[in-house]
C-alpha cells in the first residue's frame, strides 16, 4: 500500500486543518500531516505520493518569514529541495485563498510549489477546474484549470468538503496500488 506524505505551510491554521481532513479521508494510507516549518527537505523523499498545501498571502505570495510569519514556511523550504530528485514521485498541491479580497492573485502560491517540484522531476497530478469560482486572476491557472485544488474558506466554506472529496477521488486514480 502506498504511503502518502502530507506537508503544509500555514499562517492561520486553515491549511493545517485541510491537511488533517485529507489525512483522515485517506485513512492509513496517509502519514500524519507535517508543517514544513518542522520538516527536513529529505523527509519528502520517503513517500511515493505527496500532497502539499499552502495558503496564498497578499499579492500571491508564499507564506514565510518575509510575509510576517514567526516561523519559516514554504518560502524558506522550497530552496532546500531544489537539488533533490523527485523523479517517480507523484505530487498534488492544494491551496487556500480568498477570491473576493485577493481576486487578482487567488491561490497564486500554488505556482511556485508546483514549478519547483516539476523542475525536480516529480509528476504533478490533481489539476482542478476553475468553474465555480469568481476571481480575476491567478498565477496558478493553466489551460482553464488550477494547478491543484483551490479552496476559499472565507467565501465558499460550505463547498470545501465536497471539493476535497472529489479531488481525492481524482487523485486516487493516479496512485500506485
Amino acid at each position: 500500500m502506498t504511503r502518502i506524505g502530507i506537508f503544509f505551510g500555514t499562517e492561520t491554521g486553515r491549511t493545517r486543518l485541510i491537511a488533517k481532513q485529507i489525512a483522515k479521508k485517506l485513512g492509513e494510507r496517509a502519514a500524519a500531516p507535517v508543517n514544513v516549518a518542522k520538516a527536513q527537505a529529505t523527509d519528502l523523499l520517503a513517500f511515493e505520493v505527496l500532497i502539499l498545501g499552502t495558503p496564498t498571502l497578499g499579492e500571491g505570495e508564499l507564506p514565510g518569514l518575509a510575509t510576517g510569519l514567526t516561523q519559516p514556511s514554504w518560502a524558506e523550504f522550497l530552496p532546500k529541495i531544489e537539488s533533490l530528485d523527485f523523479t517517480g514521485k507523484l505530487v498534488a498541491v492544494y491551496g487556500l485563498g480568498e477570491q473576493v479580497k485577493y481576486s487578482e492573485h487567488f491561490v497564486s502560491a500554488l505556482k511556485p510549489i508546483y514549478d519547483t517540484f516539476e523542475d525536480c522531476g516529480a509528476t504533478l497530478i490533481g489539476q482542478w477546474p476553475v468553474t465555480g469560482y469568481q476571481f480575476k486572476g491567478s498565477a496558478a491557472v493553466e489551460d482553464g484549470h488550477f494547478l491543484g485544488l483551490a479552496l476559499d474558506q472565507i467565501n465558499q466554506p460550505l463547498l470545501t468538503a465536497e471539493r476535497v472529496d472529489a479531488w481525492l477521488e481524482q487523485l486516487k486514480q493516479s496512485f500506485p496500488s
